[in-house]
């Protein structure tokens, strides 16, 4: 193409009708967005409305709800009492039979007896305590005093009336003589206060266990005329102190003093002679 020379018309007519559509294509879309703009515009609107709807809705029931909470608090407690609890039916007594007169009989026969068990009872328990009175007084006249420490045993022997042997013992397997007896210690409970003891008394040898503290154990010999006493007043570990208490004199000794006293055979002179039975008259 030369210089100067203008181009054909139908050439600029293409390039015009395409700006003019690419224009309206713009204009359209332009506006089609903001017509989906304006839409969700009016649906968000739309959404918050019915939210405050709902909101003011709960609103109202809550303030409903907080007048009846005020209405219930403000009530007096309700005392709830319990139903009456139905009666039980009548019990039937029967009357008591009538006792007849051979049912009071035996009724009073069975009293009768049990009166007369009473009495023997009563009778029984009367005769143990004057025995248990007369085997104390029968023991305190056999062993007399009992010296809990040794003054008390000083003042025994100073009424002259028995002999006493003061012994302090240790366990051993060997015997310690104490006046008439052989003493020995197997066992001495501190504890418990006792002790368990072998014995030589007129040669022969004896175990006697569990001796209590202040306990008298009597040993009668042959010829005496009251029972040897050991006695304890002291028990520590493997250790006894007491004394044993014999009678001051033997009953050989009493005879032989009674016989060599006049006075006694002026009384035996002295007693009346057996009567004597005369002879029948012919």
């Amino acid at each position: 193409m030369q210089p100067g020379i203008v181009p054909p018309r139908p050439t600029l007519l293409v390039g015009l009708a395409a700006a003019v559509a690419a224009a309206a294509f713009a204009v359209g879309g332009a506006g089609g967005y903001a017509l989906y703009e304006h839409r969700k515009a009016e649906a968000a609107i739309e959404g918050q409305e019915q939210l405050a709807a709902q909101l003011q809705q709960t609103r109202i029931q809550m303030d409903q709800l907080n007048t009846k909470v005020s209405e219930l608090a403000a009530r007096p407690p309700q005392v709830i009492t319990p139903p009456p609890l139905p009666e039980p039916p009548p019990v039937a007594v029967k009357p008591a039979k009538p006792r007849g007169p051979s049912e009071s009989q035996r009724l009073k026969k069975m009293q009768s007896q049990l009166d007369q068990q009473g009495k023997a009872i009563a009778d029984t328990q009367t005769q143990l305590d004057a025995t248990k009175g007369d085997l104390s007084n029968t023991r305190t006249e056999l062993s007399g005093s009992i010296a809990r420490t040794h003054d008390e045993l000083v003042l025994l022997q100073k009424k002259g009336e028995r002999n006493y042997y003061e012994f302090d013992i240790a366990k051993s397997k060997s015997f310690q003589h104490e006046g008439p007896l052989g003493v020995r210690l197997r066992k001495a409970n501190s504890k418990h206060q006792y002790a368990d003891l072998d014995l030589i008394v007129e040669d022969q040898t004896v175990s006697q266990k569990h001796v209590n503290l202040f306990q008298p154990a009597m040993f009668s010999t042959p010829d005496s005329p009251q029972p040897a006493e050991l006695v304890i007043n002291s028990i520590s570990k493997d250790r006894i102190h007491g004394y044993v208490s014999s009678p001051k004199y033997r009953q050989s000794q009493l005879a032989s003093a009674s016989n060599d006293n006049p006075t006694s055979s002026q009384t035996t002179a002295a007693q009346p002679q057996p009567r004597q039975s005369l002879p029948q008259p012919q």
